[in-house]
């Protein structure tokens, strides 16, 4: 009877101490770090409340959660498929950190492990979505900044909506079967080569038509100068310019009537 007494006396003493001493429990929280409150007693969840880094004082019975917010990289590789069934191998790289004030939200919706329940399967879900849109050609070549940037866009929406801050996202690679890789290519390259000659042909005709409008200006000017010269104005042209040249002080014979068309004639002369 007196051992069980003993034994209740002891149980009363430790809890007791347990209520006097435990009551203040510190909780390091490291730089790049940010903590919200669990009581399970009383009021649960605090999503409102964050605590920064340092030394927190927590009620043993009340549980400090500690979230990573430094920026984090996820890199997947995926298989999807094209809008036309054909499978396309995508390698992804994206960057991303909890919102600061909003770990709380996060914490209630998905945890700690969030990153394997929301970051993973939405990038996964973006990825396909997006590229199910488009043709294996226009993924891998002629819309790669297109769907890149459509894949972006909706991904940070999606995290946004769920407390995460997505900085970026990369498609680091595009692997199509090697067939269909080696046809793409040879199309891209007959298609550079049709551009190039048509290039050159459209060069070359505007080379012709400019040619062409300078040679029907040449024949305008020739026909306007030919229809104004008539034989009277080249005579009175002939004969100012036969007086310039008597008026010279070079030596010479002028014989009036003595040349073509009755034009003066000027023999000799240095």
């Amino acid at each position: 009877m007196n051992f069980n007494k003993s034994y209740l006396v002891i149980l009363a003493v430790v809890f007791f101490i347990i209520m006097l001493f435990g009551s203040s429990i510190l909780v390091k929280i490291e730089p790049g770090e940010k903590g919200v409150i669990f009581r399970p007693w009383t009021t649960g969840l605090d999503k409102k409340t964050i605590y920064r880094e340092g030394m927190q004082v927590v009620a043993p019975w009340n549980d400090m959660i500690v979230y990573n917010v430094k920026e984090q990289q996820s890199e997947e590789t995926m298989d999807v498929l094209d809008k036309n069934g054909l499978s396309v191998n995508i390698d992804v790289t994206v960057r991303f950190n909890p919102i600061h004030n909003r770990i709380g939200f996060l914490h209630e919706l998905f945890g700690v492990n969030y990153k394997s329940r929301l970051i993973v399967p939405e990038v996964r879900s973006s990825v396909r979505q997006v590229s199910g849109r488009y043709t294996a050609e226009e993924i891998y070549s002629t819309k790669r900044a297109e769907v890149e940037q459509a894949i972006i866009d909706e991904t940070r929406e999606v995290l946004k909506e769920n407390n995460i801050d997505m900085r970026t996202l990369l498609i680091r690679s595009i692997n199509l079967p090697a067939k269909i890789k080696q046809a793409i290519e040879r199309k891209l390259e007959e298609e550079q080569k049709f551009l190039t000659y048509q290039y050159t042909l459209e060069t070359a005709k505007k080379e012709a038509e400019k040619k062409r409008i300078e040679a029907e200006g040449i024949a305008r000017y020739n026909k306007i100068i030919n229809a104004s010269l008539t034989d009277r104005i080249l005579k009175q042209k002939g004969i100012d310019a036969t007086l310039k040249l008597s008026e010279s002080s070079n030596s010479k014979v002028v014989v009036v009537g003595s040349g073509k068309d009755g034009m003066p004639l000027i023999l000799g002369g240095n």
